[in-house]
């Protein structure tokens, strides 16, 4: 059995599968369940709803389901920040897309260009029309490097001194600027807005921090942190807390200031403050992050609201429009007003997968609602991690503290959680439709 399990693993045994498995959605243009996108998102809710309908005893053909997606590569992009802290190879969160596809499960290697709601269709980059029943859109988001002038010559750059752990191509030069610094000015920034997990750029600055602790390397580097946010984190439970950390380490902080350009060769990053006026600050070590949008595709599309989100309504993630009540989204690309992380998604699959099982089978939502539910797992330090675990109107929902305590407080359990379960998790669990957020392995029950 396991000469048989690393034959199949082979890259040419999978393609070759891949080709055989494809072959029938080279010529189908018309399924039951469209999804756009091959991420976190994606993958996690076909999975979701093709074990809903097989669980009523109603189960989908093979290709029922179908993945629209031109991407080569998968990514686990929480575990870039582990990378750059020193703690695993980049290599360990990336796998081939198609090898990710279960028999059941079609994929359709192509990207999708617009969306005609009205005739329940979407239209690819290469003009080919594929029609569905019902829409799921997990396309993510997009990271707008070339918005900061300067920054994507900067990380092109081996010897810039900038970094980014938002990009697999980066992540890993970010463990190798920290690791190199001696002395000098450790700035570490945050956009105002929307981005991917809003504590990931405050957590890759703790981990820098600590680690020039452990290498009395401390009293030679000025860490600083300059967010576009007017706090530390959005929970005010998790962000006072992080702030009496941040004074008791000594580590500055500038709010409400936006990286706006970088200078790489004079080592200057400018910032634009709230006033509108603009401020430079000289850098050895910058971490940037930049700001974060809608895709273009999406943007402007029928399914978008103003901002260029696809507009769910908040608790059934069904469209906001009754007249496209076969669309559904989730993640990154929705209208949902909470933070944009893989934990959210757990928690959101489950609810989605629900109502689009029941508006296909009756024609309307079920009674299960999502309440905003989203962790963000704040690395302090090696060997400690504070975990926020918050609700729709910032409400910390916490699942551990009847065990460990107030979970504002750094601890080493959650930091386990962080750099070695739920890595596993999602591989083997999340993105085969197996994990439920708060629920574990157990799929919620619905009345």
């Amino acid at each position: 059995m396991q000469t048989a399990r690393r034959r199949m693993a082979s890259p040419l045994v999978r393609k070759a599968f891949s080709h055989t498995r494809y072959a029938s959605t080279e010529s189908k243009n018309q399924f039951k369940v469209v999804i756009v996108g091959g991420g976190s998102g994606g993958l996690t809710i076909a999975n979701q709803i093709y074990d809903r309908f097989k669980a009523a005893g109603k189960p989908l053909n093979a290709g029922d389901i179908t993945v629209l997606d031109a991407a080569e590569y998968h990514y686990y992009q929480p575990g870039w920040t582990l990378v750059g802290a020193g703690l695993r190879p980049k290599t360990d969160f990336r796998r081939p897309l198609a090898s990710l596809f279960p028999p059941h499960i079609s994929h359709i290697q192509e990207n999708v260009q617009s969306f005609s709601p009205t005739t329940s269709s979407v239209t690819t980059t290469t003009g080919r029309t594929v029609s569905y029943e019902s829409l799921v859109v997990a396309a993510g988001l997009k990271i707008n490097w070339d918005a900061i002038p300067g920054l994507s010559r900067a990380l092109a750059d081996p010897s810039s001194g900038v970094s980014s752990i938002y990009s697999y191509d980066t992540c890993d030069k970010t463990w190798n600027d920290i690791d190199a610094l001696r002395s000098g000015n450790a700035l570490f920034t945050q956009p105002a807005g929307v981005v991917k997990c809003a504590g990931a750029p405050q957590k890759i600055m703790w981990m820098a921090w600590d680690r020039y602790q452990k290498t009395a390397r401390g009293n030679n580097i000025k860490v600083d942190f300059y967010s576009g946010m007017p706090t530390m984190f959005s929970v005010k439970k998790y962000s006072d807390a992080l702030n009496a950390l941040r004074i008791e380490r000594g580590v500055g902080a500038e709010f409400q200031h936006n990286l706006v350009a970088v200078d790489a060769e004079n080592r200057k990053a400018t910032f634009k403050k709230s006033d509108g006026s603009t401020m430079e600050r000289s850098f050895t070590l910058l971490h940037a992050t930049p700001p974060m949008g809608p895709l273009d595709f999406i943007k402007g599309s029928p399914i978008a609201d103003a901002a260029g989100w696809v507009e769910v309504n908040q608790a059934t993630l069904r469209h906001a429009k009754p007249e496209f009540g076969n669309v559904f989204a989730l993640g990154d690309c929705s209208s949902l007003p909470t933070s944009k992380t893989a934990a959210a998604i757990t928690s959101q699959a489950p609810v989605l997968a629900e109502n689009l099982f029941s508006v296909l089978d009756t024609g309307n939502t079920s009674i299960a609602k999502y309440d905003g539910y989203t962790s963000c797992p704040l690395l302090t330090g090696y060997g400690e991690l504070m975990l926020a675990e918050f609700k729709y109107g910032l409400e910390p929902k916490e699942s551990f503290a009847q065990y460990f305590g107030d979970q504002s407080k750094p601890r080493r359990a959650f930091y386990h959680l962080k750099k070695d379960l739920f890595p596993w998790a999602y591989w083997n669990y999340m993105i085969k439709g197996k994990w439920f957020g708060t629920s574990g392995l157990f799929r919620p029950k619905v009345a």
